[in-house]
């Protein structure tokens, strides 16, 4: 091959190496001259900015989050529960005054003498909390006020010049939550203070009893809720809060996944009787008044509980709360409610059938249990309440006199 060829050749691949670095050039001129943001791909970019939000929000109102101490006679109380012994839990501050939102089982195992004015410590308990700034310096509190229904409690600063100043977390309206939605949980799992764990809304309205047995609408979450987290805020992306953590579900005692909530909205509900002081709400009316007026019946379950196929093959209303029995001779009973005629089994699990269903009290319409307990409580022996019922696909009207049914003891 001659010269010429040669030359010819390697004037080519210069040429050709030229093209390549200016390309190269070109692109880095390119990609210097973008915003960050168009630097990334749009997973990564959305992922940082959902990291951004949890941590704004936990610098918001983290502060705002307490641990709550409980102990009997100078010792930790012990609350024994799904394989787990934890004394203490979580709160957060609720209010201008410094005052602080737990829930009512937190405080429970240190409580003593409580009334519909007050409730006082047992002899010898001491509770306390710790902020997020110091958290090895206590704050003593008192309860202000109790309401066992949705697992609330109040607390108070018995210093409130020795805490630091910190602002309220504000509430979110949680009939607005929405299934998939980011949630935040801050609290004291295990004593490890102010423990920050993220998530999603998985459920809402997953009704379960509460510690007194009276059905609750919880919020569902994947965000980890261990012992300890009892009482802390559940929080949305804007650092409200949509509920107050409660529970789990899980037969090891830790959590599997499945963490239960109070709705802000029955906290917000329960605010003005929970300031006023005392117990407050239907268990504690009913613990106090053994011999109180009543319907004559128990409901134990809500027409939403029922599995989808089985309300419609039953023609079951869309809402109302189930009868389950109803008191030999006594109000309802006269007045002709009925009660269960058998029991389905679904998947295991049990389903009264032909039994009337109420949907209004005094044109009031009833979605759970503690609806129906509410529009009842305040009435006395002899008042007449219109109960709404369906009963196998028709609606019927009955007028029932209150009468004292006394309790019956196990």
């Amino acid at each position: 091959m001659n010269d010429s060829g040669t030359a010819a050749r390697s004037i080519t691949v210069r040429a050709r190496r030229a093209r390549k670095w200016s390309l190269v050039t070109l692109l880095l001129g390119s990609l210097l001259a973008l915003p960050l943001s168009s630097e990334m791909p749009t997973g990564v970019e959305d992922r940082l900015a959902y990291e951004r939000n949890t941590i704004e929000v936990v610098r918001e109102v983290a502060a705002s989050v307490v641990a709550v101490r409980v102990r009997a006679n100078g010792e930790p109380a012990e609350a024994a529960g799904e394989g787990q012994r934890f004394a203490g839990g979580s709160g957060f501050v609720v209010d201008g005054n410094g005052r602080i939102i737990t829930n009512f089982h937190v405080v429970a195992l240190v409580l003593g003498e409580a009334t519909e004015e007050e409730v006082d410590l047992a002899p010898g308990a001491t509770l306390t909390v710790s902020f997020l700034g110091s958290p090895d310096k206590e704050h003593p509190v008192r309860v202000v006020g109790a309401n066992p229904d949705v697992d609330l409690a109040l607390l108070e600063l018995r210093e409130p010049d020795q805490a630091p100043e910190v602002e309220p977390i504000p509430l979110a309206d949680s009939d607005r939550v929405e299934v998939g939605q980011k949630a935040i949980a801050i609290g004291n799992p295990f004593g490890l203070h102010s423990t920050v764990t993220a998530g999603i809304i998985s459920a809402v309205e997953r009704q379960q009893p509460g510690v007194v047995g009276i059905e609750i609408p919880y919020i569902q979450t994947d965000a980890a809720i261990n012992p300890g987290n009892s009482g802390g805020p559940l929080l949305n992306s804007a650092g409200e809060v949509v509920g107050i953590n409660n529970t789990i579900l899980a037969p090891a005692g830790a959590f599997a996944g499945i963490g239960l909530a109070v709705p802000s909205n029955l906290l917000a509900e329960a605010m003005a009787e929970l300031r006023a002081g005392g117990l407050s709400g239907f268990a504690a009316a009913a613990a106090q008044l053994p011999d109180r007026p009543r319907l004559g019946l128990q409901i134990a379950l809500q027409v939403a509980a029922y599995p989808r196929a089985l309300r419609e093959q039953l023609g079951l209303p869309s809402h109302g709360v189930v009868v389950t029995d109803v008191a030999d001779g006594g109000p309802a009973d006269r007045a002709g409610i009925q009660g269960p005629e058998a029991i389905v089994l679904v998947d295991g699990e049990p389903f009264p059938v032909g039994m009337d269903v109420i949907i209004e009290v005094e044109d009031e319409p009833v979605h759970r249990p503690i609806d129906l307990q509410r529009l009842i409580l305040d009435r006395e022996e002899g008042d007449v309440v219109t109960v709404k019922v369906w009963r196998d696909g028709s609606e019927l009207t009955f007028d029932i006199e209150l009468e004292v049914v006394p309790v019956e003891s196990d």
